[in-house]
């Protein structure tokens, strides 16, 4: 930014007087060089890592950020999408846009695949997002991968806020949230023996309304059902769930079609939506910017098992 000061020497004529340089950056060009920082120390200092692609709004950003930090050259390191087998339809639609136009290798890690294969079992009461535990950490083991970037920020839920940038993972894929490395001065411990993992979080100090902002600044193509949009839904604990082939309706639901829209996306069996009128991102930041409630508490069915849930999966490999 150059700001010019002007001093005017009568009515008819001035000059320039001094010319002054401010070098700071905005909040959110503060927030995405930390973030391209993260990237870039990764692809240098481990051998095989992969990014985590669900095709929401925050693994589009990481997959921006990473596309902005290995610039011209490609992205270093392939995506890996853990198929709930009951995702949104227009979710991996985008998925795809993204990964053509990127030219990245795409790994489908699909959670059916991992019940036929015996890696996970589907007892008939296990949520999908549950069984995506097994299903990852059979693939980054399988693959070989050492870190895997995750899209997780701070002000989603409270286990979100107690993980670092590198979070270690023992050779089992479990988290202990007491045993954390300190990351001072920006400086990251990335050491791990063999068989062991790390997770990286890019978006770790980013909130839901930074992401609309780099999203509307950026002009980020993402999943149109994060939009107002008309859906058949039913009411269940206080949320709007999608009705369809795989939704199970209790005697006492009734489905009936609402102005929606997704603040974030998942597993459709347990993903809910808010009513909403916002077409744009604009509006959208309007109405997040004047929330009281987070995305995953408002809309996340398999966060409300318990006042750790998110806590214990993540124990268990979790992302």
């Amino acid at each position: 930014m150059i700001r010019k000061t002007l001093s005017f020497i009568d009515d008819r004529s001035y000059q320039v007087a001094a010319t002054t340089y401010d070098y700071r950056l905005s909040q959110l060009d503060q927030l995405e060089a930390e973030s391209i920082h993260v990237f870039r120390e990764v692809a240098a200092e481990f051998e095989k890592p992969v990014l985590l692609f669900s095709g929401g709004k925050d693994s589009i950003v990481m997959l921006r950020l990473a596309e902005k930090a290995f610039y011209p050259a490609r992205i270093p390191f392939p995506v890996m999408q853990i198929d709930t087998g009951f995702d949104f339809p227009e979710v991996l639609a985008i998925r795809d846009v993204w990964v053509s136009r990127l030219g990245l290798r795409l790994i489908i890690a699909s959670v059916d695949e991992a019940i036929k294969n015996g890696i996970v079992i589907d007892d008939g009461r296990t949520s999908r997002n549950r069984l995506q535990i097994g299903t990852l950490l059979n693939a980054v083991e399988e693959n070989g991968f050492g870190a895997a970037f995750g899209g997780g920020r701070r002000d989603e839920e409270k286990a979100r806020a107690k993980e670092r940038f590198y979070s270690h993972r023992d050779e089992f894929g479990q988290w202990d949230p007491k045993n954390q490395r300190p990351e001072l001065w920006g400086l990251y411990n990335g050491r791990i023996a063999a068989g062991e993992q790390m997770r990286i979080f890019p978006l770790s100090n980013w909130t839901e309304l930074d992401i609309w902002h780099y999203i509307n600044r950026e002009q980020i193509e993402i999943p149109s059902i994060y939009f107002s949009h008309q859906r058949k839904v039913f009411e269940r604990d206080g949320m709007l769930l999608s009705a369809g082939e795989h939704a199970s309706l209790k005697p006492t639901e009734t489905v009936e079609e609402r102005t929606v829209r997704f603040r974030t996306v998942g597993d459709m069996t347990l993903t809910g939506c808010v009513e909403s009128a916002a077409t744009t991102t604009a509006q959208i930041i309007d109405e997040i910017a004047v929330a009281r409630v987070t995305e995953r508490g408002a809309t996340r069915g398999d966060d409300r098992f318990s006042e750790a849930a998110m806590e214990d999966r993540k124990k268990e490999g979790y992302f």
